[in-house]
């Protein structure tokens, strides 16, 4: 295919000397010699060219053209075979110009990255990559994919392994689809391979995230709690407030309102000692996260924080790591949390109050 032919002139199709001129867009026709080789397509068609402009564009064609020739003759040929001739026509011209119209590339765009693959152009390569990939369909996707495999194309590759992905069940229903399968198994395989990797991936992420949103809404919880045992909200405060003081819906209302039920619950199950009401548990849960967070137990107002901190030092339970990793998770994403607040508004001190008894709230 890529052999220069030294042979006689043959009566065959020529894209004469003027006509290559206005073809390739020339701006002076007169400004390059005359051309010392030409070019072979499928159905005969001769394009002459100048060994140089080629030689210095195609490192390919370069070696063709200082390969030693067999036949010693004026005429040089390269043939360029497998491809639409107008479409060879459009390759020589980019090698001139680098230029490539859209209508050359929504007509012979496959066959553009076939040739500039094989010859070594990397910038049409990367035009074609980019033009064949905008006009992925169901239809073509996996004769594009396996173009993009036999041309190492990366981001074709890429692009059309999403597609499959996304569309799998249009897809396997394509003659492209089951001619692959008959014929290419470890490609039909790999294919496989990539859609089960990207549904772990997506149930990896959409594990994260609902980690994500637990921990947030814990580290609310804390925020709430806190809130609660010190400024009071609506229903409960600290035991120590003046009823009269009751304050309004704060900004979290949905989840202070959640944890107000739950304290008067609290205060006043009577199956909380026994360990039976798993409300109370749930309770006890968020103030053991808030006693493990919390650094400030000698002026911390939210109750049995300083409790639950010198039961945590004396007990060594089995799920210790486990419980340590969740204190750290709802401590980061309070910091994270905090961090989206205006400055302002982070800067505000808190109040200090020294008191080391256990509170009881207000209710």
């Amino acid at each position: 295919m890529e052999e220069t032919h030294d042979t006689a002139p043959a009566a065959t199709p020529t894209i004469s000397g003027d006509l290559m001129s206005s073809q390739f867009q020339f701006s002076d026709k007169n400004s390059l010699p005359k051309p010392d080789v030409q070019i072979l397509t499928s159905n005969g068609l001769r394009i002459p060219a100048h060994t140089g402009i080629l030689a210095s564009v195609s490192p390919v064609l370069e070696n063709i053209i200082d390969r030693p020739h067999k036949h010693h003759s004026s005429e040089k040929i390269i043939p360029i075979l497998g491809v639409p001739c107008d479409a060879v026509s459009s390759f020589i011209q980019f090698l001139y110009s680098s230029r490539c119209s859209e209508e050359e590339l929504e007509k012979y765009g496959i066959h553009l990255l076939a040739l500039s693959h094989v010859y070594l152009v990397p910038q049409l390569k990367h035009i074609c990559s980019k033009s064949v990939g905008q006009r992925l369909t169901i239809e073509n996707v996996v004769d594009v994919l396996q173009l993009a495999r036999l041309c190492d194309s990366p981001d074709l590759y890429v692009k059309c392994m999403k597609m499959l992905s996304n569309n799998f069940n249009a897809v396997e229903k394509t003659e492209g689809w089951k001619f692959m399968q008959e014929n290419d198994p470890f490609l039909e395989l790999e294919i496989l391979k990539f859609i089960d990797e990207a549904e772990s991936r997506k149930m990896r992420t959409r594990r994260r995230r609902e980690e994500q949103r637990l921990f947030l809404e814990l580290s609310e919880a804390m925020e709430c709690l806190e809130h609660i045992c010190t400024e009071g909200c609506t229903d409960v405060g600290p035991s120590d407030m003046d009823p009269s003081n009751k304050r309004g819906p704060c900004n979290k209302f949905s989840t202070c309102e959640g944890l107000q039920f739950l304290i008067k619950h609290f205060a006043t199950c009577k199956n909380r000692v026994s360990g039976k009401c798993s409300r109370c548990k749930r309770m006890g849960q968020l103030l053991r996260l808030h006693s493990s967070i919390c650094d400030r137990t000698d002026s911390c107002r939210v109750p049995l924080c300083r409790q639950f901190k010198l039961k945590i030092q004396r007990e060594k339970k089995g799920d210790e790591t486990l419980w340590s990793l969740l204190v750290k998770k709802v401590a980061s994403a309070r910091v994270m949390s905090s961090l989206s607040l205006p400055k302002r508004k982070r800067e505000e001190p808190r109040e200090t109050i020294h008191d080391h008894g256990i509170r009881n709230f207000r209710i």
